[in-house]
């Protein structure tokens, strides 16, 4: 790409921003070599990058690189045996530290399971040296001071300094604060020649003896040692010595140490400095709302509300700009100051942006193409007014680009033709556009040639373009029309400005009708684009409100089929849970009527058979796929009970009437002169005129009479049950022994805590089948048992 180009359209500005976003001087370097690409997969890779880097900016805040320096010259004098002072130490230190710490970043990415298209590649460069890095953290300060912990014997010496340091200080407080005071100028203790001093007046030389090492510049002030800190400063300073000579001793150390690694070391810098490029990068992106520009191999350009962006975002026009798929050259006309210049600029930088790796100030699916080399001759001359030399200067400009143009180059030419004889700088353009046409290169150009609007109406490929001008404002509104020609606004302005009408007026009747009935035209198709610019923002805002209302339901759909899929899973989950359950149940209650059987022989309470029945009957789930079943449904209305209807009790198979519901699943019946609570699930709805006479009712009752009559057992045990259960145990077994025609029962309710017991006798007393009822005898369980007679 030629360097011309890159001032022309100041692309240095780009990168100025660039730089207040670069923390490592490694990255900086970067930026110095970054330039606009040819190579389509070169350019393709770095705006992947680019992603990269936008994605961590996103999701974790970008990369963690600190300030880095410039390494190289230390790495230099290492290759050449020389030792590093503790600052260059603490520069390299930081580069280790940060390698790894980058290093940790991303693996902490690959675990939070965050996908990166390239930089994971980069990132597994770095090589990290961690006991090097531990023993450089360990003995120098990110300042480039030594720590006590470099080495035991410096550790040692910087204790004897402080003692030392303590000792002369205490020392001199018998000058400062004691007798001698009065002898000093100052109470105070200051440092002459690295040794600890007082500031003695002149004439009390001799009073406090010692060794002078300085005076004031009056000569009233001496400086003094005194003569009992001598041995105190001669230590100091031994210790001191020593010191210096630990510390070059480390340095050397040190250096020696990461000598071997100046490779890695180096590496390791310069892929920090590319990390840090692509973080500013992605920072850029993120201010200037910058998006991903789609490469085209064709060189197909298509920005979407392209935007200048080195202008004010807030005062920025966008512009849609195309090129090379229908047209190859664009033909803008119309007056100075609409904005001609900026388009061309515009056109121009965000495709060296994107040729650099750069997101382009664009609309989100923008194209660009990626051309061997972008040209421009564009001047700031906003006047008519020009000159020879500033023709020759195009001319010198357009000829070397002529000379260097192919079928995939990008060319720029700002008011082409102009500085000549209208008639003859027509001419030239329009023999220009078509010498760069034959070449097949890319062209816009800008000019106030009308005959150029009847050229870009009559090549092939080529169309006309315009800036928009509000007619009524008679201002620029800096909007871009393809395919309508710049209008000339020259009388309108000039009326608008306050030159007398008739002036105006014989001004238009000089104009020729052709040229006016052109303005008029383009005026029309003006107005008629505006109209359709507006109309499409409407339907562009419409078709966005839609989508994102179909994105919404498309979103609620698919949570709801999974969220469908998840409960049919549980519910398929349960149902099987509860089929085994209740396979567990059904065995466990045949078992147990097994064992009463072998318990008991004939002798199964009637009560303990209905429980067993009600039990299995309460294992049955419905099948709501068999709701509809008509069949179902007339089955099911037999089970449909209010009071008052009648009731086949099947497991005693006698009628009776509902009464009231007790709980959930149960009802009160009468049967003949009996009231029973009767589960549900053993009711059967029928209709009144259907029931039995009672010849038939009475056979019944006999056939049932025999069945139950078989011996019962008349004895109820509720030792070790809970109360409730024990009442509702009570309360079957009575009805039970009432059905069996027993007139005496006995009740085993324990002694306890009496509370079976007095439940049980407040039962029996409010019911009034019960005749009388008393403990049993002392040998038979005395008050531990209730006889009930019925």
């Amino acid at each position: 790409m030629n360097h011309k180009i890159t001032q022309t359209l100041e692309f240095d500005r780009i990168k100025g921003m660039l730089a207040t976003r670069l923390v490592s001087a490694a990255g900086h370097h970067e930026l110095e070599r970054m330039a606009p690409q040819s190579d389509f997969d070169r350019v393709q890779r770095y705006l992947t990058e680019t992603t990269d880097g936008a994605d961590i900016l996103r999701l974790e805040g970008g990369i963690p690189i600190p300030k880095l320096a410039d390494i190289q010259p230390q790495m230099k004098r290492l290759k050449i045996g020389a030792n590093l002072n503790g600052t260059e130490l603490a520069q390299v230190t930081k580069v280790l530290q940060t390698s790894m710490s980058v290093r940790n970043f991303f693996d902490q990415m690959r675990e939070k399971k965050i996908k990166l298209r390239v930089l994971d590649q980069l990132v597994d460069r770095l090589v990290t040296i961690p006991s090097v890095t531990q023993r450089l953290v360990r003995s120098v300060d990110p300042d480039g001071r030594l720590n006590d912990e470099a080495s035991t014997k410096l550790h040692g010496i910087r204790q004897l300094i402080i003692k030392t340091e303590n000792d002369i200080h205490q020392q001199m407080e018998h000058y400062t604060r004691g007798k001698g005071a009065k002898y000093l100028s100052e109470p105070v203790i200051t440092i002459r020649n690295d040794r600890y001093v007082v500031p003695a007046l002149a004439r009390y030389r001799n009073k406090l003896g010692g060794v002078v090492h300085d005076q004031s510049a009056s000569g009233q002030t001496l400086y003094i040692e005194p003569a009992g800190v001598v041995e105190f400063n001669n230590r100091l300073r031994q210790a001191q010595i020593e010191e210096q000579q630990e510390m070059r001793r480390i340095l050397a150390e040190l250096s020696a140490l990461i000598a071997p690694y100046r490779h890695d070391i180096q590496n390791n810098e310069h892929v920090l400095g590319q990390l840090d490029f692509i973080n500013a990068k992605a920072a850029l992106a993120h201010d200037m709302k910058a998006s991903l520009p789609i490469l085209s191999r064709e060189n197909h350009v298509n920005l979407r509300h392209a935007r200048h962006p080195l202008i004010d975002p807030k005062k920025v026009v966008d512009n849609d700009i195309k090129i090379g798929e229908d047209y190859q050259a664009i033909v803008i006309t119309g007056p100075n100051t609409g904005g001609k210049t900026i388009t061309l600029k515009t056109l121009g930088l965000i495709q060296l942006m994107g040729q650099s790796g750069l997101f382009i100030p664009a609309e989100e699916g923008s194209t660009i193409g990626v051309f061997d080399n972008i040209f421009a001759d564009i001047g700031d001359e906003q006047s008519l007014e020009q000159n020879l030399s500033t023709f020759s200067g195009h001319m010198d400009n357009v000829k070397a680009i002529l000379d260097q143009i192919t079928d995939r180059s990008l060319v720029l030419l700002d008011e082409l033709g102009a500085g000549t004889d209208p008639k003859e700088g027509a001419a030239l353009a329009m023999a220009i556009l078509d010498n760069i046409g034959s070449k097949g290169s890319m062209v816009v150009i800008t000019t106030h040639y009308p005959e150029l609007k009847v050229y870009g109406y009559d090549r092939a490929k080529t169309i006309n373009a315009s800036m928009e001008f509000d007619a009524k404002t008679l201002r620029p509104t800096y909007r871009l029309l393809l395919g309508i020609p710049g209008r000339s606004n020259g009388l309108e302005i000039a009326q608008r400005l306050g030159i007398d009408t008739g002036i105006i007026d014989e001004a238009r009747s000089l104009v020729s009708d052709d040229s006016q009935d052109l303005n008029q035209m383009i005026g029309d198709l003006v107005e008629q684009r505006k109209q359709a610019r507006e109309e499409n923002e409407r339907l562009t805002k419409l078709v966005a409100a839609n989508e994102k209302t179909q994105h919404d339901l498309d979103e609620r759909l698919s949570r709801f089929n999974e969220q469908r899929d998840k409960l049919f899973d549980q519910a398929r989950s349960q149902a099987n849970h509860q089929v085994s359950m209740a396979k567990r149940k059904a065995n466990s209650i045949i078992h147990h009527l097994r064992q009463l059987e072998v318990q008991q022989g004939a002798n199964v309470k009637e009560n303990q058979l209905i429980d067993a029945q009600g039990a299995l009957n309460a294992l049955h789930q419905d099948d709501p796929r068999l709701k509809n079943n008509t069949v179902l449904k007339r089955a099911k209305a037999r089970h449909d009970l209010h009071p008052g209807d009648a009731v086949l009790v099947k497991s005693y198979g006698q009628y009776g009437e509902l009464m009231s519901k007790r709980g959930n699943h149960k009802w009160e019946v009468q049967i003949g002169i009996l009231k029973m609570e009767i589960d549900e699930r053993d009711l059967e709805k029928v209709a009144k005129k259907d029931l039995p006479k009672e010849k038939t009712t009475q056979r019944a009752r006999s056939a049932v009479h025999t069945t139950q009559t078989r011996k019962t057992s008349a004895r109820l045990d509720l030792r070790g049950h809970r109360y409730e259960q024990a009442m509702s145990e009570l309360s079957d077994f009575i009805d039970h022994a009432l059905l069996n025609n027993l007139s005496s029962v006995t009740i085993i309710h324990g002694k306890g805590t009496g509370a079976l017991r007095k439940g049980t006798q407040q039962y029996l007393q409010s019911n009034p089948r019960v005749k009388s009822f008393g403990y049993a005898a002392p040998n038979n369980g005395g008050d531990g048992a209730t006889i009930v007679n019925l």
